[in-house]
């Protein structure tokens, strides 16, 4: 029998396309870089590059940056097979302003229908999303049928095994409803997903939607009452509350970094927490080197290619700063300000 992956995300994958100059608008913006991008992706990578099996299921246009983003996935060595294409579905492409330390405008080109939304459930794998030591899904997979189906299904049939994280993941953009009813039509599709997950992350406004609580402490409550075991809620310039079941609680500071561009920070995250978690950490200790990950990330400019190794994240816990970046920097323009990163 084959080796269980350690982690199988589902979701979101598209060609990011980020300015090569901070603080400059868009129109006005003269050189972009490429990279991989989606949340899903991004957490798929960050948890490749600490050393774990991974996979990711989604989908992408027949087209020549579909072909770019399975070059980009074996590099990074995450597995590409259940990654198919869409006839007459173009690749989605993501482009972004850059005004650090926290103003990341994204316009996103997902027209007319994303593929990553026509994930179908008789093409899931379920025998290696049911063995895999992690499964992560994303709000963004419930926004639309077929994807919201298939996700579910995915989700029922993990049946709590392991490790099953619902990234929260809310962009009313990609709901069908206008912003003012989306969070309406999401919540019972929350509350499903939550039901079957045992680890649930999000932002405030995320766990808001999920919960109707904003109070971190009110709303890591709610999420565990929702089903999950561990609720994991981000703070932004106030760090991260992490609460079990068993009431083991570990609230820990952001890692203070000259922020680049604060986009890819939440997915390092990701990627480092399901890491420490997989390893068996200690809650506050999982917390803090997911944090110091997202810091790495959000001291860089792109997303998938500026997810740390371990040994970078351990340097900046050790009090040393960020290693260089590894993609193209930022040419001049508004200089990056001291900010937190969580």
């Amino acid at each position: 029998m084959p080796q269980p992956y350690d982690v199988i995300t589902m979701g979101r994958i598209g060609v990011d396309l980020y300015p090569l100059q901070t603080g400059v608008p868009l129109a006005r913006v003269d050189t972009f870089g490429k990279f991989l991008g989606g949340s899903a992706t991004n957490v798929a990578v960050a948890a490749a590059r600490l050393g774990r099996r991974t996979a990711v299921i989604t989908r992408t246009g027949q087209d020549a940056f579909g072909e770019y983003l399975h070059e980009a996935l074996r590099e990074f060595e995450v597995d590409d097979r259940w990654v198919t294409p869409v006839p007459g579905l173009p690749t989605p492409v993501t482009f972004c302003e850059i005004f650090p330390p926290d103003d990341f405008p994204l316009y996103f080109y997902r027209q007319p229908k994303a593929p990553d939304l026509e994930l179908r459930g008789d093409e899931l794998d379920l025998a290696a999303i049911g063995s895999a030591r992690v499964f992560w899904m994303t709000g963004t997979g419930l926004c639309a049928e077929p994807s919201r189906a298939t996700t579910l299904a995915a989700l029922e049939h993990r049946a709590k095994s392991g490790t099953t994280v619902f990234d929260l993941d809310w962009r009313p953009m990609f709901w069908e409803s206008t912003a003012r009813t989306a969070s309406d039509e999401a919540r019972p599709y929350y509350a499903q997903a939550l039901a079957h997950a045992t680890v649930a992350v999000g932002n405030l406004d995320e766990c808001e939607i999920a919960t109707g609580e904003r109070e971190p402490g009110a709303a890591a409550r709610a999420l565990l009452g929702a089903g999950v075991e561990l609720a994991v809620v981000k703070q932004g310039p106030k760090g991260v509350l992490a609460v079990r079941r068993d009431g083991t609680t570990a609230e820990v500071p952001p890692v203070e970094v000259d922020v680049v561009n604060g986009l890819g920070a939440g997915d390092a995250f990701g990627g480092a927490m399901v890491h420490g978690l997989l390893a068996g950490w200690e809650l506050e200790r999982v917390m803090r080197f997911a944090n110091a990950a997202g810091a790495i990330v959000a001291a860089r400019l792109a997303c998938s290619s500026a997810m740390p190794y371990a040994a970078e994240v351990d340097a900046l816990l050790d009090g040393h700063a960020p290693g260089p970046d590894p993609t193209s920097g930022p040419q001049p323009g508004a200089a990056p300000e001291s900010g937190a990163a969580s």
